[in-house]
């Protein structure tokens, strides 16, 4: 095989509560194209996937072209990042003819992301629960929509990190998972309803909003237009918004909060995860 292109979805992760832990994918892609040979020189990220992809393959390692297109913001919390190195890790490992399997795939991708709640959603699909090696899968009905209010600034995962507290609230902590056990409740029985009023949290949210002012305004706005909840997507800056009736409403109530430049893109969930452009992965 000489080319390759991989499809990977974004993904929306934290849920509110779920820090580190819960993750969406949605119908939002990047594509990867990979092509052997070429002479340019390869992005930083995509070096050190490549690196560790044909030391852990143990392959010899090739020259190598790529081209990223697709529709999934930069630096906005939809697992951007993720995007990339999934696209160039099973791009890789399709053109020496998949000496790894899926899960060793998904696997690197955690090691260079590290933390695997945007990872496991963009690999498998639909809505994944984390922890450390163990995974839980559930599909997620088309009838639920994802809006999402993008800005039109970048917040950076390591930027947002710094915000956080070594120490958190005892009650708040203990709310925060009262709510993320309801939130994985209704996205396993199915029960979407059971999501109003859970997205709320004392682990990372408050600390974080001073990088998206408009965050309280734009939860509201949602909900008041009948959304079951809203959160910030991943670190920042989207904010998203779960609602199964009006996403119409929802959209315009959120984006009339908003600063200049925002837009909103509304989906539903992707539950099939990173695909090969002409088969499946295995």
């Amino acid at each position: 095989m000489e080319q390759v292109t991989v499809r990977v979805p974004a993904s929306t992760s934290n849920l509110g509560p779920g820090f580190d832990c819960l993750g969406i994918a949605l119908r939002l892609y990047n594509e990867t194209t990979l092509r052997r040979g070429g002479t340019r020189a390869v992005a930083p990220m995509l070096r050190e996937a490549a690196d560790l992809f044909f030391s852990t393959a143990e392959c010899r390692p090739f020259r190598f072209s790529s081209k990223i297109t697709g529709d999934v913001p930069a630096s906005r919390g939809l697992g951007s990042s993720v995007t990339v190195r999934l696209g160039l890790l099973h791009g890789l490992n399709a053109l020496v003819g998949r000496p790894l399997h899926r899960e060793q795939v998904y696997e690197l991708c955690v090691g260079l992301e590290g933390h695997p709640d945007n990872a496991a959603p963009a690999e498998f699909g639909g809505f994944n629960v984390v922890a450390n090696e163990t995974r839980h899968r559930f599909s997620i009905s088309s009838a639920l929509k994802f809006v999402l209010l993008v800005p039109d600034f970048e917040v950076r995962t390591s930027d947002a990190r710094t915000l956080l507290p070594k120490v958190v609230d005892r009650l708040g902590a203990v709310q925060s998972c009262r709510n993320a056990c309801s939130i994985t409740a209704a996205f396993a029985s199915g029960d979407y309803a059971n999501l109003r009023g859970a997205f709320s949290d004392h682990l990372h949210q408050p600390f974080r909003k001073p990088l998206v002012p408009f965050f309280d305004a734009a939860v509201a706005a949602a909900e008041n237009a009948g959304a079951l909840g809203a959160f910030l997507s991943g670190s920042g800056s989207t904010i998203a918004a779960v609602t199964s009736a009006a996403p119409r409403d929802v959209a315009a109530a959120m984006l009339a909060v908003a600063p200049a430049g925002a837009r909103v893109i509304t989906t539903t969930a992707d539950n099939r995860g990173t695909r090969l452009a002409a088969s499946p992965l295995r």
